[in-house]
């Protein structure tokens, strides 16, 4: 299972910026057809933090996402440069979208958030033990920050009105560690 059916026939970078590169593989696909495969390499880490206080209070971070051309509520995300410690990332992250600091950070969920195309990893942490600080969110995030209850996040998801793949995720895994007492 571990053996690749696909050979290559050859690369060729069409584009790169800071973010991604994309390349175009010419290909005979497993079962002897020729082909080309386009693929994303991210250069970065995604990462995504849902903090949660002891009254099971949470923060989604809620902004307009271009390739949507759509509003989206989120856990706070971004991205950590390969090599770099997912956590200080996952800090920094937390720290700028909502202000908030963890002094307890668990990973929950790796996930490859379109792995036909990409390469992307996702990590996921639980933020814990928070405590309230000023945001700082880039000069690219037009940010809204709402504090709900938990269990009216997991209905966001439920109902559809969260469609990000990390916040699904994040949120309907806690909601499983609630439900067996983990947390």
């Amino acid at each position: 299972m571990n053996n690749n059916p696909w050979q290559t026939l050859s690369s060729e970078e069409k584009y790169n910026n800071n973010w991604i590169t994309v390349t175009e593989h010419q290909v005979i696909n497993p079962s002897g057809g020729t082909g080309v495969y386009g693929e994303v390499h991210f250069k970065n880490i995604a990462i995504g933090v849902l903090p949660l206080n002891e009254q099971h209070y949470t923060w989604l971070v809620g902004q307009y996402r271009y390739p949507l051309k759509a509003y989206s509520w989120e856990i706070p995300e971004g991205g950590g440069p390969l090599g770099t410690d997912p956590v200080l990332s996952a800090k920094r992250e937390l720290m700028e979208e909502t202000g908030l600091i963890a002094k307890q950070l668990t990973e929950i969920q790796r996930m490859h958030l379109s792995n036909s195309v990409s390469d992307e990893l996702a990590i996921i942490y639980l933020a814990q033990d928070l405590t309230q600080g000023k945001a700082a969110p880039e000069e690219t995030e037009d940010l809204q920050l709402i504090k709900i209850p938990f269990a009216k996040a997991y209905e966001m998801v439920l109902e559809g009105e969260i469609t990000d793949s990390m916040s699904v995720a994040a949120i309907l895994k806690t909601h499983i560690m609630i439900e067996k007492g983990l947390i």
